[in-house]
């Protein structure tokens, strides 16, 4: 899937007359790291698309770039506490430059199907806890990380007040070790705080931890805006900054949510 096809499937989701009368409002996965911990309502298609992903990271001597264009998560409610996703990133470009050398290789990316479900506070109550095991298969591309991993994810969710909430997340990953052509574990853990400035503008700050058996912790710290064109069509937009040296640099996305 090229960037172009994307468009049409925008413009589908614009000309639907969308209905405020659902089980409860809409709570997406993106833009922040931290997942959301409810889960789409029986019967409903929920599309979360990042329209770009940008990320740069300097070593001494390099500097390593990657873009993502179009990666989408379809996702469908199975019941009123359970939904089912799947994660494609339709193009990706990974570029790297050393002393005045530079490489770049492009693809189809990854697929990942996660499968949540929500153990409480779906439809009452200020908390919500769910678990969301997930596996990633591998597209054997040049972006591919060309082995299977997965993990589990779990996502809490607070209402702070009428305008902020709270969101944590603790996830275990099992990921592929490409030098020993085996398998390590990766724990990664967020915190996120969201505001609602209006019915149409609302706003998140976050603190992500990323350590691995063999690779040292990274902290980061995302930002960015969401605007509800309807409650059922929202856009976003944000950065990411590394919090440390090991850390990814900086990083700007894009993107929209429908639910329908």
């Amino acid at each position: 899937m090229r960037v172009p096809l994307l468009f049409p499937l925008l413009l589908l989701a614009l000309s639907h007359s969308f209905s405020t009368e659902t089980a409860r409002e809409m709570s997406t996965d993106r833009p922040d790291t931290t997942e959301s911990a409810y889960s789409v309502p029986a019967g409903m298609v929920q599309i979360e698309m990042s329209f770009f992903d940008y990320s740069r990271d300097s070593h001494p001597g390099a500097v390593s770039e990657q873009w993502i264009y179009g990666q989408v998560n379809f996702k469908t409610g199975l019941s009123s506490d359970i939904d089912l996703q799947m994660i494609v990133n339709s193009h990706a470009i990974a570029g790297e430059s050393e002393r005045g050398d530079a490489t770049r290789t492009s693809g189809f990316g990854d697929i990942t199907l996660r499968l949540k479900k929500n153990l409480w506070g779906n439809d009452q109550g200020s908390t919500a806890l769910a678990i969301m095991p997930y596996v990633t298969v591998p597209t054997h591309t040049h972006v591919s990380e060309q082995a299977l991993s997965g993990g589990l994810i779990m996502p809490f969710a607070m209402t702070l007040s009428d305008q902020v909430s709270l969101g944590l997340m603790s996830e275990m990953d099992v990921v592929h070790d490409a030098a020993t052509d085996g398998y390590d574990l990766e724990w990664l853990h967020s915190a996120t705080l969201g505001f609602s400035f209006t019915e149409k503008w609302g706003a998140f700050m976050e603190v992500v931890g990323i350590l691995g058996e063999d690779t040292a912790f990274q902290a980061l710290f995302d930002a960015g805006l969401t605007y509800a064109m309807t409650p059922e069509l929202v856009l976003d937009a944000g950065l990411r900054l590394g919090l440390n040296r090991v850390a990814p640099d900086i990083g700007l996305f894009t993107g929209m949510s429908v639910r329908f």
